[in-house]
């Protein structure tokens, strides 16, 4: 038997129905806000993230799908897609003019890492940037947007865990205090911290080993450094989601896993599974524009991963809401005909609704209905045609009542309004 290829899998099902219904949320926030979908390629040349997400980032060294293909390119399997936004956008020509520019993406990404609950190695995004604007308002706006998106969802135990990591002008000053203190403790850190205290100094306050956190004590605090442009950024940014009722915490290790933040860095929490841990992550990225060949435009913007949040909602919520909650089972070859074309006419008038077209006894039909979970069962035969009516049974309660069949669109109307309100 040939299997998914490891670290993928297949959607149907329950899963499927969340990541459905997570996408519907996601595009009526998203136009909302003002935001325009884009859609980007799965492969992207190698040059895109070397020159955005940087050679020291974990991404680029270890877990990247890249191969030469048969016209000799070296290309990627995107592991991230802000990258690829910012490429789409400056070969499109979108920065021609000085207005900013609101995208939102939904689609699968691709890192080669040890798989966990959660986490595959095919594996879905959903993300929001804005580029053009690089004041405080323009973070605050988006992260408007990203907790009406999660508000949205239902997910209410949440807090923004916020840093600044200033700019490339101000850190050379940290970074030396940083590597002054790293040299006192320097056998506490692992192999990989070694590397990255040359690369990149601020990957070692990512580090995630538990040692490292430890050694990590007594750091120098790279907000103490930033330079008076960041920091007025950063206290304007917290009076601004203070004015809005979003929960923050500053933390001064937070600098994300990529080399392009400026600014702004940031991760949400969530405790609605019990232990705080991090849904999401994002920030400001001012220089990946230009960075990648186009004009000096500065960008924020956010990105969480759809499979956790399916997972998530899967767990506090269950089975989610069939899209078709209503099964229509005729009995007999005169009440099929009626019922196709009356389902037919549901159809048209856009009402969910799904045929029974087995010809099979009521009682396996019934069976049916209840094991694939709907609400309810329309039952249709000779009798109830020569009236002019059908049976409406109930399957969650087990009661049922007859309805006059010219009122079969009228009442589903209105049985599922009162669902999609509930």
């Amino acid at each position: 038997m040939v299997l998914a290829v490891k670290g993928t899998r297949d959607l149907f099902g329950t899963e499927l129905q969340w990541f459905q219904w997570i996408e519907s949320i996601c595009h009526r926030c998203m136009q909302c806000h003002g935001y325009s979908e884009i859609r980007t390629p799965i492969l992207e040349e190698l040059e895109v993230f070397k020159r955005s997400v940087g050679e020291s980032s974990d991404i680029i060294n270890k877990e990247m799908y890249d191969f030469i293909d048969k016209g000799g390119r070296h290309v990627v399997m995107r592991p991230e897609n802000t990258a690829g936004v910012v490429r789409a956008a400056i070969q499109h020509k979108f920065f021609e003019t000085s207005d900013p520019k609101r995208l939102y993406y939904i689609g699968p990404m691709f890192r080669y890492e040890r798989m966990q609950a959660g986490r595959y190695r095919q594996f879905w995004q959903i993300g929001a940037e804005i580029f053009g604007a690089s004041t405080p308002e323009t973070d605050a706006e988006n992260l408007t947007l990203l907790f009406d998106f999660l508000n949205e969802l239902g997910l209410k135990n949440l807090m923004l865990s916020i840093n600044s990591v200033g700019t490339p002008e101000s850190r050379p000053a940290f970074y030396s205090a940083f590597r002054e203190f790293f040299d006192k403790a320097e056998s506490q850190f692992c192999s990989d911290c070694h590397r990255r205290i040359l690369e990149n100094p601020l990957r070692v306050l990512d580090c995630k080993v538990p040692k490292c956190q430890v050694a990590l004590e007594g750091h120098p605090i790279i907000t103490d450094f930033l330079d008076e442009e960041s920091c007025k950024h950063h206290e304007r940014l917290k009076d601004l989601l203070t004015a809005l009722h979003i929960p923050f915490a500053e933390n001064s290790r937070l600098v994300r896993g990529l080399d392009y933040y400026t600014r702004t860095a940031f991760e949400v929490l969530s405790s609605d599974l019990g232990a705080q841990s991090a849904l999401l992550g994002g920030g400001r990225y001012d220089g990946l524009v230009k960075q990648l060949g186009g004009p000096d435009v500065p960008g924020f913007g956010w990105a969480i991963g759809l499979d956790r949040l399916a997972m998530l909602m899967q767990t506090i919520h269950g089975d989610a809401q069939r899209n078709t909650p209503t099964i229509l089972i005729p009995m007999g070859e005169t009440a099929a005909t009626k019922a196709i074309v009356l389902a037919k006419e549901l159809w048209k008038a856009g009402i969910p609704i799904q045929l029974e077209t087995r010809n099979v006894p009521l009682k396996k039909a019934l069976q049916t209905a209840n094991r694939q979970g709907f609400q309810l069962a329309l039952i249709l035969g000779d009798s109830e045609i020569e009236q002019g009516v059908l049976t409406a049974k109930d399957l969650t309660k087990g009661s049922q009542e007859t309805w006059n069949l010219d009122t079969v669109a009228e009442k589903l109307k209105a049985i599922l309004q009162l669902a999609y309100t509930d």
